[in-house]
């Protein structure tokens, strides 16, 4: 049997311990295994490696995806290299993986991804989805590879934050990632001691905001630590950073939420206020060994 993998989406600690999972059990059972480099880019032009445990050998510590993976090449709606317009390229591709004699294609990768995945299957693909997510936000799972690597990132971001804001009698704001979920910025809130922890799942106001830090200087405490996920809503909107052109399904890149918090606190008191974005930090380095065991349980059953 012959099967093929690819990753699509962002990317997260822990996929290339799905990949060597993959590999790993497909070998015992005499499946061979194609890579498709770049999500369904590689799929659609055909840039692929046969894999082999040895090709595999000592990924599992690094983060990332040996593969590459991209957001933006939807086979439903793809704009190829010279290509003026989006086009459906779907039939293109089932054509390519059939030529290919692949039994199966493993799909790695988040909501969008698993969108376009499950209209390929609904074409007669036939797909094993391996979801994937640092936000923690997967019905019926208690925990998402990729999600401990990010707390453990944010929460030290955290500790740091507080010696200089307690050094300079500042009000330090750390805008983590979180589009409808707040997970991170909740764990790592409460992990490194942030005085307000601010999520997309529960409203608040500017107001109580300026309560809990008023009351912090009451008590003596001249600085405070503000998380905000990316995903809030300030005033009654979420912060568009930029539009994501080709993708459908995050049209918006979400960004700016702690920026926007920071100058209303700034305009409404006499508060400085300094504010941080710790973006792809999140994404990036070594996944934590509970990613690593969790991404390689998520490859075998794949």
């Amino acid at each position: 049997m012959r099967f093929g993998i690819l990753n699509g989406g962002g990317d997260c600690p822990g996929l290339n311990g799905v990949l060597r999972g993959v590999v790993k059990a497909a070998y015992q059972k005499n499946i061979e295994i194609y890579g498709f480099y770049q999500g369904y880019k590689g799929l659609i032009e055909l840039d692929y490696e046969v894999l082999t445990p040895k090709k595999i050998r000592g990924i599992l510590p690094k983060g990332g995806t040996v593969l590459g993976t991209t957001n933006r090449d939807n086979p439903f709606h793809y704009k190829g290299k010279g290509d003026n317009e989006y086009k459906d390229v779907s039939d293109a591709l089932i054509a390519n993986a059939s030529a290919l004699s692949l039994d199966c294609l493993i799909v790695v990768g988040g909501d969008g991804t698993m969108s376009i995945t499950h209209e390929l299957a609904m074409k007669g693909l036939k797909v094993v989805g391996v979801p994937k997510t640092i936000d923690n936000d997967l019905n019926s799972t208690d925990q998402t590879f990729g999600f401990e690597t990010a707390v453990n990132t944010a929460t030290d971001a955290i500790d740091k934050l507080h010696t200089t804001a307690e050094s300079h009698h500042r009000v330090m704001i750390l805008e983590l990632m979180g589009r409808d979920a707040g997970f991170i910025t909740l764990y790592a809130g409460i992990a490194g001691g942030a005085d307000v922890i601010l999520i997309p799942e529960i409203p608040f106001t500017i107001d109580n905001i300026m309560a809990k830090i008023n009351k912090r200087r009451a008590l003596g405490n001249d600085f405070s630590i503000i998380v905000i996920a990316e995903g809030c809503k300030i005033q009654g909107h979420q912060v568009v950073a930029a539009e994501n052109e080709g993708n459908e399904y995050n049209r918006y890149r979400l960004g700016g939420a702690g920026e926007a918090l920071r100058q209303i606190l700034t305009e409404i008191s006499d508060l400085e206020v300094r504010n941080t974005v710790l973006g792809h930090l999140q994404r990036g380095g070594s996944p934590a060994p509970f990613d690593r065991i969790l991404s390689s349980r998520y490859g075998v059953a794949a």
